[in-house]
């Protein structure tokens, strides 16, 4: 018959879930409540088939109730015949009648009744609450499919093995997520993400996702998906005063959870939701993305310890990273409860150890080197019980560093032969990266390596180089560095101990920390054209750097001149450039402002020859009550001072005005 048919195709692609029927056998040799919860797509309804199915096998009959299909009434549920067991699925509409089907119903069905419930939502305090239940009812929260289950479900599904990897990761081992994509695949589809098949996200959205009340309700349901975690203060920041109600209204979601640092997303769910609004809407996605990362970078750099603005870096990394194809970019390991932390005693024989077993011991006596000269510049990736599983180092590097190190010598030289550092500036190298049990590849500590890098960036404003010297594999690691903005620095490779180590470097005096920014969220949100790689911003040395301002000065009322300036493309005029502003417009603001911090004596003096000149610098001096010889020193002294001003914000001051 068609139903026996059925049955076996369903029981022969069920997979899992041992744990779950196990105890659905032994609850069948005795009376009580079975308690499911988990979210949409999850296989609630798949794992109450198979409990059927068992206890048909066992000779009891199961009735099976659909709360969908079900109209609210004095008999809404039905009477139990001794030995059935019910199965009541999509309770989670039943939440109305919640108390009367546990003070009521379930206490008038017969005493050997076993009762499955399965829902979206746990139980309720008030099951708790009484201690008999606590006794007859047993939990099981639904999780994803584990990697194992998956690959047998796929394989049995005739899934090709090189695709199977892949659609675990973009499914997590969501079944009905797992089971839509292997349709996709069997009508020609070869996904990297969740989001190339979009009617996938269509239709798992509509299983697994309840419609939002409202827009402003789904823009934080939208918020919530694209931040790693999501608080009160983040959506009070991107949606306004209504952030206390959708915050309470995102905590009833089933697939929303709560950990330590706020409210996030099942993963499915999260992907599912961030990659409908990108395929739907892509303006709107990027100004959420440049809205929540302007809100998360407010948060770090307002943080003060550097192990929470680490993980904090480290959560949006993990997030930011299954939205890549970039392969090295793409699903980072989450940092398991491993954290960044200084070099205590005790770190340094096992990192020089692990670098012995890894690279070799020429690389580790240069690693011992750099320890006992530079111990600031490492940090120690630890497990939760603080044992060291990897490191990193970033060297601040200084001519008195030369001659002992073949990478910091090579990384050196490169930012000296491509525009080396003027006064007060930094060159800084990221000289050795290891975890203990994976070397370069994959691993919590890659995850927290790439945001020392990130902080570093956002926290250093007085660098000119930043060098990344500490992989051994370029091709492995290319295309993450370019993704980031990074690019081989030709002619700075070096060799150690037989093994050549590719450099890839950044200018921040050609593109600044906003600039790099706004390159990320233009390749985040899917910008088809790639960012200018600020090629052609001007890095002027001090000597040059003064004769342009004095230029500017003179020039400031001749525009032809003015826009001849090599100050247009320097970096203190580009991050002081706002929207709808002109760089000559900007440097004339800037020349402005650095007038109006003069001291007194000065200020009169250099608005009336520089702003707003009307007569000749001899009358200026009579008007002033200076000699002609006094009036241009104090000239001078001002030029010297708007100098000094633009000076400190060219190297040493990358926050931006905007």
């Amino acid at each position: 018959m068609l139903g026996e048919r059925l049955q076996g195709l369903r029981r022969r692609s069920f997979v899992g879930r041992d744990r779950e029927i196990a105890l659905f056998r032994s609850a069948l040799a005795d009376s009580g409540l079975l308690f499911v919860h988990g979210p949409g797509g999850v296989g609630k309804s798949a794992l109450l088939d198979m409990f059927a199915d068992v206890a048909a096998d066992a000779g009891r009959s199961a009735v099976r109730v659909d709360a969908r299909h079900l109209r609210l009434g004095p008999d809404v549920l039905p009477a139990l015949a001794e030995g059935e067991v019910l199965l009541i699925d999509t309770y989670e509409l039943l939440e109305p009648l919640d108390d009367w089907v546990r003070e009521q119903y379930l206490p008038s069905l017969p005493g050997d009744a076993l009762v499955v419930i399965a829902g979206r939502r746990a139980p309720g305090a008030r099951w708790y609450a009484d201690p008999a239940w606590r006794n007859l009812m047993h939990e099981i929260a639904l999780e994803n499919l584990p990697p194992q289950d998956g690959r047998t479900y796929l394989t049995a599904q005739g899934v090709p093995e090189k695709l199977r990897d892949r659609l675990l990761a973009i499914s997590h081992g969501h079944p009905l997520l797992l089971s839509m994509l292997v349709d996709a695949v069997n009508k020609g589809a070869e996904p990297y993400r969740i989001g190339d098949v979009p009617s996938v996200v269509g239709a798992l959205l509509a299983q697994t996702i309840d419609q939002a009340p409202s827009p402003l309700h789904r823009a934080a349901l939208e918020l919530c998906a694209h931040a790693p975690v999501t608080t009160e203060d983040l959506l009070r920041a991107v949606l306004g005063e209504e952030a206390g109600k959708l915050f309470a209204w995102l905590r009833t979601l089933p697939f929303v959870d709560e950990g330590p640092e706020g409210l996030y997303p099942h993963d499915v769910a999260r992907d599912a939701l961030d990659a409908d609004l990108r395929w739907r809407d892509a303006d709107r996605y990027a100004g959420l993305d440049r809205q929540v990362s302007a809100a998360l970078r407010a948060r770090i750099l307002a943080t003060a310890d550097e192990r929470e603005q680490i993980q904090l870096l480290a959560d949006i990394i993990a997030v930011d990273g299954a939205r890549s194809k970039v392969a090295t970019c793409s699903n980072p390991p989450a940092t398991m409860q491993a954290y960044a932390d200084t070099l205590q005693d005790g770190d340094r024989a096992l990192i020089i150890a692990m670098t012995v077993a890894w690279q070799g011991r020429e690389q580790a006596e240069l690693v011992a080197y750099w320890l006992d000269r530079r111990p600031g510049a490492f940090r120690v990736f630890r497990t939760a019980s603080g044992e060291p599983r990897g490191y990193v180092a970033c060297l601040e590097l200084a001519e008195t560093d030369l001659g002992v190190d073949p990478g910091a010598d090579a990384m050196w030289r490169y930012a000296h032969a491509h525009g080396a550092p003027r006064a007060g500036e930094r060159v800084r190298a990221w000289r050795f990266f290891l975890d203990r049990d994976h070397g370069q590849l994959a691993s919590p500590s890659v995850t927290l390596f790439a945001a020392c890098q990130v902080l570093d960036a956002l926290t250093r404003h007085d660098t000119a180089w930043t060098l990344v010297g500490a992989y051994a594999d370029p091709t492995l690691w290319a295309p993450t560095m370019h993704n980031l903005g990074f690019e081989p620095a030709e002619g700075a490779e070096y060799t150690i101990g037989g093994t050549r180590f590719p450099v890839f470097a950044h200018d921040w005096r050609r593109t600044d920390v906003e600039e790099w920014l706004e390159i990320l969220h233009a390749r985040h949100a899917g910008a088809l054209a790639p960012a200018a790689d600020g090629a052609d911003n001007t890095v002027l040395s001090e000597p040059q750097f003064a004769g342009a301002v004095r230029s500017a000065l003179r020039d400031l009322h001749t525009p032809n001149l003015l826009h001849e300036n090599p100050l247009l493309r320097s970096r203190v005029v580009r991050q002081s450039q706002r929207d709808g502003m002109t760089p000559a417009e900007t440097l004339g603001e800037l020349l402005q402002t650095a007038v109006s911090v003069l001291p007194a004596d000065l200020r009169a003096l250099a608005d009336r020859t520089f702003l707003h000149p009307v007569t000749t610098q001899e009358r200026i001096a009579q008007d002033l009550y200076l000699s002609f010889n006094t009036y241009r020193r104090h000239r001078d002294r001002a030029v010297t001072k708007i100098t000094e001003w633009l000076w400190a914000r060219e190297t040493g001051h990358r926050t931006s005005t905007r």
